[in-house]
């Protein structure tokens, strides 16, 4: 059924992968992206496609290395030129749960309503985490651990935009940039000095390739609070990470969901993002996204999560044909699904996606 999969020789090239996105040289292939695969859909994966038993952290070294070989072992052997794993500084934040439709897991999401922090007092009180309560281990050891031509993309597990209105709630958050902007200045800066801290430490890992964060900071229409707000409370904060990534050689590739497109250019020129992913054709296609910016910064990913999770595998296979032939003989592009692989993305039409991407590969001659 799978023409590709798995990859039998996998030749990763990230340095091509990074170049290509840069546009440093021509793009002779379209190269696979991808921002999260839920272990719903990397479980079968990995045991009926790749032959590995299925390993779940138990909390020992032990088995979280063998999850770490496991998981570089899937990125791998499904023809990614880079593994993506995040980490993040355990902020407390307020979340609503309820059963996965999709999985026999749980599901969560954040209160909009209440946060942590509505008051001076609440600031005063949280219990802001430290540097020193990340374990690092994870990035490190696959760090160490890579095939050759692989590289590691990782950022901060969410960006300032998503645990300023996570601490705050979004509604606490929309009513304290008008009640009290301060208190928004000053847990926003908190929060920014202790990312900071985190790529700092991020950064020393020699195979990194990029820094990939993710900032949900749209919905279908616009920005989720006032494009200005963005501006000052957290559009320094990606610019002086973004200034990190490029002293050191690294590019700063955004994913950020929803109409952005009142920042856009806020976050090329002066951000200085080099690439944007997750896309919805609802709101802008990645083919007219690249026919606006695509001379300026690189395109990841398009493949729209309602055909992932709806669609047939032809229609997936269709779409992702269609992206390769258009925004691929453009240049400055790399494949993938539009925001990332939920529960809820049918197992035939992730493997189709990638399937095709690697069939195109293979008749373009890569």
């Amino acid at each position: 059924m799978w023409r590709h999969l798995p990859v039998q020789r996998p030749q990763p090239n990230a340095r091509e992968f990074v170049d290509i996105l840069m546009g440093r040289v021509p793009q002779r292939r379209t190269p696979l992206v991808e921002y999260i695969v839920d272990d719903v859909v990397m479980r079968p994966i990995v045991t009926d496609l790749i032959g590995r038993e299925w390993v779940v952290p138990q909390g020992d070294r032990e088995s979280l290395r063998a999850f770490l070989d496991m998981t570089i072992e899937f990125w791998y052997r499904m023809g990614y030129d880079c593994v993506r794993l995040e980490i993040g500084l355990p902020f407390l934040e307020r979340r609503l749960v309820a059963a996965d439709t999709a999985s026999s897991k749980q599901r969560a999401w954040a209160d909009e309503h209440e946060g942590a922090i509505s008051s001076w007092e609440d600031f005063e009180r949280y219990p802001w985490p430290r540097i020193e309560d990340v374990d690092f281990f994870p990035l490190e050891y696959i760090n160490a651990h890579l095939p050759d031509g692989m590289g590691l993309l990782s950022s901060h597990g969410a960006g300032i935009f998503e645990h300023l209105s996570w601490i705050m709630s979004l509604e606490g958050l929309c009513l304290a940039l008008y009640d009290s902007p301060d208190l928004v200045q000053a847990v926003s800066d908190r929060i920014g000095m202790l990312i900071t801290q985190f790529y700092e430490h991020l950064l020393q890992l020699d195979h990194l390739v990029a820094v990939f964060p993710g900032d949900d900071m749209g919905f279908r229409s616009g920005t989720l609070v006032a494009p200005d707000a963005l501006r000052k409370y957290c559009l320094p904060w990606h610019q002086r990470w973004a200034q990190m990534a490029h002293e050191r050689g690294l590019p700063y590739f955004l994913h950020s969901c929803g109409n952005l497109q009142a920042i856009m250019e806020d976050l090329i020129t002066s951000v200085r993002i080099d690439g944007k992913h997750s896309f919805e054709d609802a709101i802008m296609p990645a083919e007219e996204f690249q026919r606006l910016y695509g001379d300026r910064i690189a395109v990841l990913g398009g493949v729209d999560l309602n055909i992932l999770s709806a669609g047939t595998p032809e229609q997936v296979r269709q779409r992702t044909r269609q992206l390769v032939e258009t925004c691929g003989a453009r240049g400055r592009y790399a494949v993938g699904s539009g925001n990332s692989i939920p529960s809820y993305v049918l197992l035939e039409n992730y493997l189709s996606m990638v399937d095709e991407a690697l069939d195109c590969m293979a008749t373009s001659g890569s």
